[in-house]
């Protein structure tokens, strides 16, 4: 079976030995690599692969936001994510977003393939440890932790929100997302209003805790 495949991660190292895994698979091929999530929806779009390998920490764009824009754009490609969290918040986020399997780091190279081969059989795919603790936690009605930043901000104030975290200044926010200054402006006086917060640090650390980026400040 033919499998053209995107890996997002920006580790190159892991991307490297992931992109020598899947090509040992018969018709498989790594057609686009990308380290950032913003790069990873651009050439998701390009070149409309099956499946997106994605790591959730991915800077400039993670993984989860990229996911959700990948999925939206209708080109049919499945979403296989790749996390360090173990957390049911983040799994059931990458979920809400559009992926197809969840699968962690720390088993990745043995888990990738097969969730690869469930997300193209149009089934949801779990690695076992996730999919025990997550099992666990809905048969115990456990709630979700945590504010939920992805309900309580628009797309494009997480954005904007990530890459405050990631140390950019307003001109470079401003240009990376195409927007004025003063809309920049606005975004973060909205983000402050909306989560209760005066400074840029309060921000910065709530991005950290949320799971919005991995970098630290």
């Amino acid at each position: 079976m033919s499998v053209r495949i995107l890996l997002a991660e920006d580790h190159a190292v892991l991307r490297q030995g992931l992109r020598s895994l899947l090509e040992r698979e018969e018709g498989w091929m790594v057609v686009a690599e990308a380290a950032d999530g913003r790069s990873a929806v651009r050439l998701a779009a390009e070149k409309i692969p099956d499946v997106a390998v994605l790591d959730i920490g991915l800077p400039e764009l993670n993984g989860i936001e990229a996911a959700r824009q990948i999925v939206a754009s209708g080109g049919g490609t499945r979403v296989v994510a790749l996390s360090m969290h173990s957390h049911r918040r983040f799994v059931l986020e990458m979920l809400r977003a559009g992926a197809s399997a969840y699968i962690l780091k720390e088993s990745a190279y043995e888990e990738v393939v097969r969730a690869i081969r469930e997300a193209l059989a149009g089934r949801l795919y779990l690695c076992p440890e996730l999919a025990t603790d997550f099992i666990r936690g809905a048969v115990c009605g456990e709630g979700e932790s945590g504010s939920d930043a992805y309900r309580l901000l628009s797309a494009r104030e997480r954005e904007v929100l990530q890459l405050i975290a990631e140390g950019r200044s307003t001109k470079e926010i401003a240009a990376d997302l195409g927007v004025s200054i003063k809309t920049v402006e606005t975004f973060r006086q909205n983000l402050m209003r909306k989560l209760g917060l005066t400074s840029v640090a309060g921000l910065t650390k709530f991005a950290l805790r949320e799971g919005l980026t991995e970098l630290e400040p």
